[in-house]
């Protein structure tokens, strides 16, 4: 892990990011033991409490081992495709259900708050997701939850705005993902429309309701899709 600086911002997201290239090149390979917490917070100079939740993703995500009274391991590689892309359809809803009351609340307060010039640059920035929409996935997501979290910072809770912030690597790799693998995905283009032309009107109720319209086809194509598999 020497030579990986850590950014400002949260913590576990970026230690998930390191500990998973780890594994992905080879560093850490099937069966071998990881450093204890301890060892690894003070190789990278955090809490051991990040570690912690930083290989509990991981070993949600079946590329870690924890055998009690052990130690933890790199585990064997997920064989079954569709059992993987269940486990991460899983914990994509997951974070989606968590954005989905985030933004429905940070919608009604911004609707309540936001200033004519605020809007103005939001506005500009969902004319740029518009125009990605068809261009480059990573382009495209990254626009597109820029355009979100300037809703969720209009909400004027700073609370809000970090557990945006908290949860945006985890969606846009699963964003960026589900734009390339699945071009049918559906088209919430009108309900991003709506929020902005609620918050233009002040109007709470509208602003929720089209964040909902924004979140729910893919929630409901993702449950779908797992119900399926």
């Amino acid at each position: 892990m020497a030579g990986h600086a850590l950014r400002s911002g949260p913590l576990v997201p970026q230690l998930e990011e390191l500990l998973t290239s780890r594994i992905r090149t080879g560093e850490w390979s099937v069966g071998d033991r990881l450093p204890s917490e301890t060892e690894l917070a003070a190789e990278l100079g955090v809490g051991r409490s990040s570690v912690r939740e930083a290989v509990k993703l991981l070993v949600r995500d079946g590329l870690l081992d924890v055998r009690h009274g052990v130690g933890t391991f790199v585990a064997e590689p997920v064989e079954d495709l569709v059992l993987e892309q269940l486990l991460r359809r899983s914990r994509v809803l997951e974070v989606l259900e968590v954005r989905r009351a985030l933004e429905m609340e940070a919608a009604r307060l911004a609707a309540d708050r936001a200033r004519p010039e605020d809007l103005a640059e939001v506005r500009r920035q969902l004319a740029d997701r518009h125009d990605r929409y068809a261009g480059d996935a990573g382009a495209f997501v990254a626009a597109d939850l820029d355009f979100h979290r300037s809703i969720v910072e209009l909400a004027g809770n700073s609370v809000l705005t970090a557990l945006f912030d908290s949860a945006r690597p985890v969606l846009h790799a699963a964003l960026v993902e589900m734009v390339e693998k699945e071009p049918q995905l559906p088209d919430t283009g009108e309900a991003h429309d709506a929020l902005v032309d609620a918050l233009e009107a002040g109007d709470g109720a509208a602003a929720v309701a089209a964040t909902a319209a924004n979140l729910d086809p893919m929630m409901a194509k993702l449950r779908e899709e797992g119900k399926g598999a």
